[in-house]
């Protein structure tokens, strides 16, 4: 996202009819150098590929999730808002700034902001 200190990690959002159907789109992933690296039917049967060069962290929806709409959500108002996109990058920093023993805790810690500046986003 333009004028948004990130990680060098490109996402990228892909919705199919039915992501628990990997048979159906995996292979395609797969021979274009996608590596599928996580499976979670219980979060909206989203599943993770990863890219790399660059590196791409690849979510892959079903149809009509409401995930997607949220993310969305959320990026469409970070475009256009700069006092959250700002507050934002200061949680990412802060958080940036310690240890974590897995990538899902560094996640979870910004669940806070993100819901607040998604109240915001659809309120």
């Amino acid at each position: 996202m333009p004028g948004l200190a990130a990680k060098p990690i490109i996402d990228i959002l892909l919705e199919v009819a039915d992501s628990s159907d990997e048979a159906w789109y995996a292979p395609a992933m797969q021979s274009a150098g996608y590596v599928l690296a996580i499976r979670e039917p219980e979060w909206f049967e989203h599943r993770l590929f990863r890219g790399h060069a660059p590196r791409v962290n690849l979510h892959v929806f079903s149809r009509g999730c409401a995930e997607i709409e949220r993310m969305l959500a959320f990026r469409n108002w970070l475009r256009g808002n700069a006092a959250d996109r700002e507050l934002y990058e200061r949680a990412k920093r802060e958080l940036a700034r310690r240890e974590w023993n897995a990538v899902q805790e560094y996640a979870d810690a910004k669940t806070g902001i993100v819901q607040e500046i998604l109240s915001r986003a659809t309120g």
